[in-house]
């Protein structure tokens, strides 16, 4: 196979044209970065936000002149208003002829991201880290799976990807067509990660717009076929990444993630109003390391106080979807990756999850169907 260089690669972009300048993508300024990696090639196009629609068949007409190089797999072209890194090859959205749009920090731009075959999508969400959602979300898909429910699980979180580790993903996803990705399936679940693509310990020194970019590719940009319930583990906060799926991605509804104590309920709080402002429905929140239980004595210990979130739901009118303790077999399963749900099918702690999972899909099967116009966000 042919060895592709940047240099032929920026060779190839002097042959791509700018209507409106009259000079080539590489000539004109317009050429953000190009990333190799094993044939995959990975573009960035620094554009005007005013001009990223019209800029849309430019952008689709360098993919396809580096698709056509000798030796290349696959081309990804992004615009973005921000010089940055490109996204490293083989993401999702590899040669893909979609119309990605412009990956800017605007709030109005970009249409819609359908995923067809699914018929729910629903976000995990936190307003801070370090509260067990990750370990909430693959559980609550597992739990939903567990209940004959069509579930796919999708990591959102570029920064710090979970899912490669709790679910024992080594492999890379396949491409028949160079273009769309396979899910990696673990546990009767259609799995997909940043973190199936980059080595572990890989930074993302990525900006927001990158970010957002990412998570669109991977959400259109994946096999997912049919699904009752795709699963979208978020970030903790309320930036890019939740703004892009809120605004962007017809949502069935939000799972709120908390700890007992008064300094998570704040930032829990924030995320579901976050959510409430972009006309996303909250399923309910979930009290994780609600109490610790000694294994040995049997002695019930509230380390972090204890019915914060319920309090919490309750006064914002939202359903309590359960109590999660925190035990270290929670802990040894998800870092050895096989998931209590899995890992103990019997355990009582297993029996918890399944039980929210159950609360989460009666409302999805409550609530109207058909999709949800998404909201337009103005920041002010």
């Amino acid at each position: 196979m042919a060895e592709v260089t940047e240099s032929a690669i920026r060779k190839v972009l002097e042959t791509v044209m700018d209507p409106a300048s009259g000079n080539s993508v590489a000539n004109a300024g317009l050429l953000g970065g190009i990333a190799i990696r094993g044939g995959h090639v990975a573009i960035t196009l620094d554009v005007d936000p005013a001009r990223g629609t019209a800029l849309e068949p430019l952008r689709q007409a360098c993919e396809q002149a580096v698709r056509a190089m000798p030796g290349v797999l696959s081309a990804t072209a992004v615009m973005t208003a921000e010089r940055a890194t490109p996204p490293p090859p083989a993401a999702p959205g590899q040669g893909h002829g979609h119309s990605h749009g412009s990956a800017t920090k605007t709030t109005g731009g970009g249409g819609r991201i359908d995923v067809p075959g699914v018929k729910h999508i629903i976000a995990v969400a936190s307003g801070k880290g370090g509260v067990g959602k990750s370990t909430t979300a693959v559980n609550l898909a597992l739990g939903l799976s567990a209940n004959g429910i069509a579930t796919g699980l999708l990591d959102a979180d570029i920064y710090g990807p979970s899912m490669p580790r709790m679910l024992g993903v080594t492999e890379k996803p396949d491409s028949a067509d160079g273009k769309m990705l396979k899910p990696i399936e673990r546990y009767g679940l259609r799995t997909m990660s940043i973190g199936y693509i980059v080595n572990e310990d890989t930074p993302m020194i990525w900006r927001g717009p990158m970010v957002s970019s990412a998570l669109e590719q991977m959400l259109r940009d994946v096999e997912w076929g049919e699904l009752d319930v795709l699963v979208v583990d978020m970030p903790p906060g309320t930036g890019d990444a939740q703004l892009t799926l809120a605004q962007r991605v017809a949502l069935a509804g939000a799972v709120i993630v908390s700890t007992p104590q008064d300094i998570a309920l704040v930032d829990a709080r924030k995320g579901l109003n976050m959510f409430r402002k972009v006309a996303v429905p909250v399923l309910g929140i979930v009290e994780n390391m609600s109490y610790f239980l000694c294994p040995k004595c049997g002695e019930r210990s509230e380390i972090f106080g204890h019915g914060g979130a319920r309090e919490e739901a309750e006064k914002l009118g939202v359903p309590f979807l359960g109590e999660v303790p925190l035990h270290l077999d929670i802990r040894t399963t998800s870092d050895s990756g096989r998931p209590i749900v899995i890992d103990k099918p019997d355990s009582p702690h297993t029996q918890v999850y399944k039980n929210i999972a159950g609360r989460v899909w009666k409302q999805l099967s409550a609530n109207q169907r058909g999709a949800r116009k998404a909201p337009t966000i103005v920041v002010r």
